[in-house]
């Protein structure tokens, strides 16, 4: 029988679930959403190595093996897709992940509480404002008719710009979406780490002369720095991953020669096209770089002794 090791002892696996029932009939939506929407569609990847047909099902349809992903490795658009994936994620990596560390630390010095809960509020309630609405409120303040960030350039240099038609403007639209909206949710997770922080390493820090740079440099960042690497890690796993929502809301026609990415060019073509095999060998391609990149930074990270995510 399985056992669990529990307080320094041992004991049978179904033993320790009984005692910890409740804990584990809280985890049991999440399982069962797993299971559902995560796990199971996974049987449907077979199709990438047919040529699937709806009428004659996943056991009647013709095998091709890899030809599909052949098809899409020599596709030119295969280049395209990689490069206009990886230019939105490592932007968002470099400009965006850093945000909610940068906000938790300067938070986490306002000592005022009411000022420090309605700052932090303020922050993380785009979090819960739709993706569409955030385009809309994008289409408002950047077309070139009405747009009040329009009208300032006008003013300024007598010109107006194309924002949203000029493919040069998208990427940074992007990323600058994802800094407002998803910031303030971000930095929840390092203001949790940071209450964790002992009080009595900053009294010491300032007896011994230290400002608060230095205390922030010598003993929050350490403090929270696998949480960091746990996130990064994490981060790194959905490079490929820019989110269909937001990329199909801004991509037109205009600047779809650097908008178009892997989510959005599944759903062309398994969706409105009925390519069912070769969209499902594009995201199966996607999914399996992303566990590649997953499994090579965590096992960087334990080799440069930091912890893992697993």
């Amino acid at each position: 029988m399985a056992k669990v090791k529990s307080a320094g002892s041992t004991e049978p696996l179904f033993r320790y679930m009984k005692r910890h029932k409740w804990m584990y009939l809280l985890m049991l939506p999440g399982i069962i959403y797993f299971i559902i929407f995560k796990y199971v569609p996974m049987a449907g990847l077979v199709i990438s190595f047919q040529n699937y047909s709806p009428y004659l099902g996943i056991l009647e349809s013709e095998w091709v093996g890899l030809e599909n992903f052949k098809t899409f490795f020599m596709n030119p658009d295969f280049k395209m897709l990689l490069v206009n994936t990886f230019s939105i994620s490592i932007l968002n990596l470099v400009f965006f992940f850093p945000m909610p560390i940068l906000l938790a630390l300067l938070l986490n010095e306002i000592k005022n509480k009411l000022v420090k809960k309605s700052i932090q509020t303020m922050i993380y309630i785009p979090h819960f404002i739709s993706m569409v609405i955030v385009a809309s409120i994008t289409f408002t303040l950047l077309n070139t008719e009405s747009g009040i960030i329009n009208q300032i350039v006008y003013a300024l240099t007598g010109e107006k710009l194309e924002f949203l038609a000029d493919p040069k403007y998208f990427r940074w639209i992007i990323v600058i979406q994802n800094i407002w909206k998803e910031t303030g949710w971000g930095m929840i997770i390092f203001l949790a780490a940071l209450a964790g922080v002992d009080t009595q390493l900053y009294e010491a820090a300032q007896v011994d002369g230290a400002g608060k740079l230095r205390q922030m440099w010598h003993i929050t960042l350490p403090a929270i720095k696998s949480t960091i690497i746990i996130m990064l890690i994490m981060k790194v796993g959905t490079l490929l991953n820019t989110g269909f929502e937001q990329i199909f809301l801004m991509k037109n026609s205009l600047n779809s020669s650097v908008a178009e990415v892997f989510d959005t060019y599944v759903y062309t073509l398994g969706i409105t096209q009925g390519a069912f095999s070769y969209s499902t060998a594009v995201g199966m391609f996607k999914s399996v770089v992303a566990t590649i990149m997953v499994v090579t930074t965590n096992w960087i990270c334990k080799k440069c002794g930091e912890t893992g995510l697993y």
